[in-house]
């Protein structure tokens, strides 16, 4: 019966009533295993033999005992992708090149637990104790050239073990040339010693063979309402209401304008121009502006506002926002930490 469900002609209604566990999804045969056997194919090029199993579940994991790749299930159907997005505004991994930024990085993960090279004194005294307490939230410093730079909120400072999975999925990025990138940082140091540890890895069978996949998408009971329940209310609640009041200012949630575009809408529609603009301004990496943009629009969607006025004003409103948000958000934005 499972294979016969044909998820895109259920109504959001009845597909939210589905458990994880019935939805009709696997990997083979999907532009995931595509992208898993790129993956394959760029760590083959490095010489590592290890080749990390990968499985669906809820989310995107490495288990720490398990040398694996966890992926969300709404990767594997345009109908979950379309639903992820509506209730979390976007997709994370939506597209190959972010999808492929992501398996990287878990890669690192899985080599990690595979060859065991956090028992390592080089490093450990490179990126830390991998035994930290993972934090419930993590205060990045966006400025800092001793972490690399590869997904969004500044991860590799959320906890070694995140450090040196962001520094591998940069070392082993094709054309990525690190060496030219990070030149004069601190971070480089980091990329060097992952160099060393692959070229000592290279063609040796992995210390850690489990196979097992941890909390697999077949085993989970919940159902698509309750997973999107959990989730929103999650991420509701890192604090993004203290945007409430300036965003009040800009947009409007009165009857009279909902006629005109959403202010999430527009807001995704500038944000390529308005990025590079605030980044000039201010000296600000653009990696630290979209972050502040994709929070603002969060919360737009959440308070339901609308652009009030004139382009020209929302426009030149917008940009002294995002400037202002920009600059605070180096002093004291504080970030849940996602597994």
């Amino acid at each position: 019966m499972k294979t016969r469900l044909n998820l895109n002609r259920l109504s959001e209604e009845r597909l939210l009533d589905l458990r994880l566990c019935d939805l009709p999804l696997k990997l083979a045969g999907t532009h995931l295993s595509v992208l898993i056997e790129r993956l394959y194919a760029e760590l083959a090029g490095k010489g590592i033999t290890f080749r990390p199993p990968c499985w669906l579940a809820e989310e995107w994991f490495s288990p720490d005992a398990i040398p694996g790749i966890a992926i969300p299930f709404f990767l594997a159907h345009p109908r979950l992708a379309a639903l992820e997005k509506k209730f979390m505004l976007e997709v994370e991994g939506g597209t190959d090149q972010q999808c492929m930024r992501i398996l990287r990085h878990e890669a690192g993960h899985a080599l990690d637990i595979a060859y065991r090279l956090h028992r390592r004194k080089t490093w450990r005294e490179m990126f830390g104790s991998f035994a930290t307490p993972y934090p419930n939230i993590y205060q990045p410093r966006p400025n800092s050239r001793r972490y690399v730079l590869h997904l969004d909120a500044w991860y590799a400072q959320a906890h070694p073990a995140e450090d040196f999975a962001e520094t591998f999925a940069v070392w082993l990025t094709p054309n990525s040339r690190w060496r030219t990138r990070y030149a004069g940082w601190a971070a480089l140091d980091k990329l060097e010693c992952v160099d060393e540890m692959m070229e000592d890895i290279a063609g040796l069978a992995p210390l850690n063979r489990k196979r097992k996949a941890v909390e697999p998408l077949a085993e989970c009971k919940t159902t698509l309402r309750e997973h999107y329940r959990r989730k929103t209310e999650y991420y509701q609640t890192d604090g993004s209401s203290r945007y409430d009041r300036i965003l009040l200012r800009v947009f409007s949630n009165h009857e009279r304008y909902q006629g005109n575009e959403a202010a999430s809408v527009y807001l995704r529609r500038i944000q390529k121009d308005l990025v590079p603009l605030v980044s000039h301004g201010t000296g600000v990496h653009a990696y630290t502006i979209r972050h502040v943009v994709l929070q603002l629009i969060r919360r737009c969607q959440e308070l339901k506002l609308r652009v009030a006025g004139s382009q020209h004003r929302a426009w030149m409103n917008t940009l002294v926002m995002l400037t202002t948000q920009t600059m605070n958000a180096l002093h004291t934005g504080h970030y849940r930490f996602a597994v």
